[in-house]
């Protein structure tokens, strides 16, 4: 492909300025068309961010002869559909995270990839952004010595509209997104834990629904194992106080270990044998860039993409095993 031409399916909140722009600020990458089932929403995304055409139905984008490649940015529960639509077509698709609603979809969306010898992108962005790389580099290089465990924690209080039940998000509707925001914010940190520490082999983990809000998990706590023998823990409460919130992620090792976290950015703090170091790491104005920018490389030919669909469909499997669900050979 000489330039990538990228039609969008479900141009929303997330496209605005987290992947949207990067399409069409890339070399070798273009932004032509733009669907959502609100067609004046669709135009309105067009004419802001410079796409030829905007669609109301996922089907003629996908048909859209100028189009090449296909970024799926629509809720888990229609991400295998678009993306075997698209690959069907002859088009390579990056797909939001979770890749798909469950490990069975994932391995449904990898077969069609090596029948249509289409290529299928998970949106793990984290993999790609220097903050990460840097986590990455410390652990690699021996500072903290030989990785022991994990930890992660985020504890975050419920909206005001899931309190109030008056309007509850599509992230807490089990048929759309999975089992709550669980499945829309810990797939970030299962991923980048499998990135940093190497595959993660094994999981088990408890979910409740301590203040039935809404008809999902709001309370998770799992322990996972890597195949290199270390160990996490990761703990998730969506209900918690105003003031017991709070978001951290450390890895210990033989002699030292390394804090940092998923989502807010603090300095990444080393503490080893030979002292403490700080790393301030600033954010791309596009957080998806990054990652896009490989895939437009490895599409081009030049490059590999460090987010594959056996990576993303690794964390899927993960998942469910913490929720208890049938494993898929």
């Amino acid at each position: 492909m000489q330039t990538i031409k990228w039609g969008i399916i479900g141009c929303g909140n997330v496209c605005e300025k987290k992947s949207g722009p990067a399409f069409y600020k890339i070399d070798g990458s273009e932004l032509v068309a733009v669907m959502r089932r609100d067609g004046e929403k669709a135009k309105d995304f067009a004419l802001r961010h410079g796409a030829k055409r905007w669609y109301s139905d996922a089907a003629e984008l996908i048909k859209d002869p100028e189009v090449n490649a296909v970024y799926v940015a629509t809720p888990p529960s229609t991400h295998k559909h678009y993306a075997i639509e698209a690959m069907r077509a002859g088009k390579p698709v990056y797909v939001e995270k979770p890749m798909a609603i469950n490990y069975a979809e994932c391995m449904e969306m990898i077969r069609i990839s090596e029948e249509t010898g289409q290529k299928l992108f998970p949106a793990f962005y984290r993999r790609a952004l220097p903050y990460f790389l840097k986590v990455k580099e410390i652990v690699e290089s021996g500072a903290i010595g030989k990785p022991l465990q994990a930890s992660v924690v985020q504890y975050r209080p419920a909206s005001a509209s899931d309190v109030l039940q008056t309007a509850h998000s599509w992230r807490v509707d089990k048929a759309i997104a999975g089992d709550g925001y669980f499945y829309d914010l810990a797939p970030h940190a299962l991923d980048i834990l499998d990135y940093i520490l190497g595959e993660t082999e094994d999981a088990k983990g408890f979910a409740a629904n301590m203040q039935g809000f809404y008809n999902a998990s709001d309370s998770i706590s799992a322990a996972l194992r890597f195949k290199s023998g270390a160990t996490a823990v990761v703990q998730y409460c969506f209900v918690a106080s105003e003031k017991s919130g709070s978001e951290q992620a450390c890895i210990i090792g033989t002699k030292g270990k390394v804090e940092f976290n998923i989502f807010s950015f603090e300095p990444i703090r080393l503490l080893a044998e030979t002292g403490e170091e700080r790393y301030t790491i600033v954010q791309p104005e596009h957080i998806q860039m990054p990652l896009i920018q490989t895939i437009v490389d490895e599409l081009h030919g030049v490059g590999t993409c460090p987010s594959t669909a056996r990576s993303g469909a690794r964390t899927a499997r993960i998942m469910d095993l913490i929720f208890g669900k049938e494993e898929v050979v």
